[in-house]
């Protein structure tokens, strides 16, 4: 980090306050390099480029971005099952890799294997350190992990963005919820990273141990990443009761490097894109270019890993892109309004309406007597049915609990027009997550 980014607000400011020119004119450039690396090193990438009769040459301006087929998970799935183990994406030998992780399989795929280099992986902390940065992270800050440090490459890449800030780092994996609660409270952390399921976890627990971490201890900042929760309206406000903090969300994902996008200090209801080294593209579900304030799917193209290629990738996410200057904090990166809004398989119809888990939450999240949930959909005498289960606290009177599923069931059918099934399960039922949670059950194949 530069002496000038110390003095400043933003971790890069050459380019998080470029003009719009200056960052086409850099994406170009970084887009002709990559895919001449591509289509040189990576067999998968000559074959998709010839298959589509084109040449790195043809790569001219960023309009002919469009000419390169999109990459999708199926395919990265397919070349690694028939190529074992990590297919014919890679451009370098493995052997020149020095990192290995897996995607968390939370959606019912294959774990993907990703491989990188050391260059890779000093920009996958470098893109954490661009939003850790901008949300506050400073030196003198003790960083907390909540997490399990395993193959999913989860917050590993903001571990060593918090070094490279200054940070003090401390790793928790292997400790219980209540030995990670007394060790925030007994080094004074100031940032928490987990999910933001795994916060509010740390926050039930910490009630039970008779500890209120809004006023026991220092945490000041919560950074989540993983899964939806921080962006939605009704969890932030909960996780921000909870530990009294200021709640940023941080998506990404494995096969792109992780940290994609960030939500910065100013807090404007939306994440801000690493334009710099990413071209991210919103498209309708035909393939076709959407512009501002148009919900679609996220396609990324990523500039910092050379191991695998990443190429117009199909996320599956879906955003509405807005421009920079919603934002007030100075960024002349664009941003997308309330972060991902969900993921286009995690959208469920329902007797002809569309469900998605995410605005579920937003509504059962507002129920403070709520300590967990799951939605299961199933079929009755053929017909679709949608049922959300609840968990509430113990103690509770019945009149309370009552009004609770009472109350829920009424917000839901207003939000969807659709009868939603409501049922308190008995305490500890329902399953605890510290990483991605997996909130919803699809039964009706059974």
């Amino acid at each position: 980090m530069s002496t000038e980014a110390k003095a400043s607000k933003y971790w890069n400011p050459r380019f998080e306050t470029a003009g719009r020119e200056e960052i086409r004119e850099l994406q170009l450039r970084k887009l002709k390099g990559l895919v001449k690396w591509a289509y040189g090193n990576s067999p998968l990438w000559q074959e998709k480029f010839e298959g589509a009769g084109i040449k790195p040459e043809d790569i001219r301006t960023l309009d002919d971005l469009r000419l390169i087929p999109f990459l999708t998970r199926d395919e990265l799935t397919q070349t690694q099952n028939v190529n074992p183990p990590f297919g014919k994406i890679l451009s370098v030998p493995p052997q020149k890799a020095v990192r290995y992780h897996q995607t968390s399989g939370s959606s019912g795929k294959m774990p993907l294997k990703i491989l990188d280099g050391w260059k890779d992986w000093e920009w996958v902390s470098e893109m954490w350190c661009y939003g850790m940065y901008a949300f506050g992270v400073r030196p003198h800050d003790i960083v907390y992990i909540a997490y399990g440090y395993g193959n999913f490459i989860g917050f590993w890449g903001a571990h060593y963005a918090a070094e490279k800030i200054g940070a003090l780092t401390i790793p928790s994996g292997g400790l219980t919820s209540e030995d990670r609660i007394k060790k925030i409270i007994d080094i004074g952390a100031t940032v928490l990273v987990c999910t933001p399921t795994y916060a509010i976890r740390l926050g039930q627990v910490a009630a039970e141990m008779g500890i209120d971490l809004k006023s026991q201890s220092k945490i000041r900042l919560l950074i989540h990443a993983g899964e939806p929760g921080a962006n939605v309206p009704s969890t932030k406000r909960m996780l921000t009761e909870i530990w009294g903090a200021k709640v940023g969300d941080f998506p990404g994902m494995s096969e792109t490097g992780g940290s994609t996008s960030y939500e910065c200090d100013a807090q404007c209801g939306g994440i801000h894109i690493i334009e710099d080294h990413y071209i991210q593209e919103v498209i309708d579900s035909e393939g076709r270019a959407l512009g501002y304030e148009e919900k679609g799917e996220l396609v990324l193209t990523s500039f910092g890993r050379a191991t695998i290629p990443i190429i117009r990738y199909r996320t599956g996410d879906l955003v509405e892109r807005v421009p920079y200057n919603t934002c007030s904090c100075g960024r002349t990166f664009d941003l997308y309004r309330g972060g991902v809004l969900g993921r286009a398989d995690d959208m469920k119809i329902i007797r002809g309406v569309n469900i998605f888990p995410s605005a579920v939450e937003n509504i059962v999240r507002k129920f403070d007597g709520i300590v967990e949930f799951q939605i299961v959909l199933f079929k009755l005498n053929g017909i679709d049915q949608v049922k959300v289960q609840v968990e509430l606290k113990d103690n509770m009177d019945l009149q309370s609990q009552q009004k609770i599923i009472r109350n829920l069931s009424q917000e839901l059918y207003d939000a969807n027009r659709l009868k939603f099934i409501v049922e308190q399960t008995p305490a500890g039922t329902l399953p605890k997550f510290e990483l991605k949670a997996k909130r919803l059950k699809d039964l009706r194949d059974q």
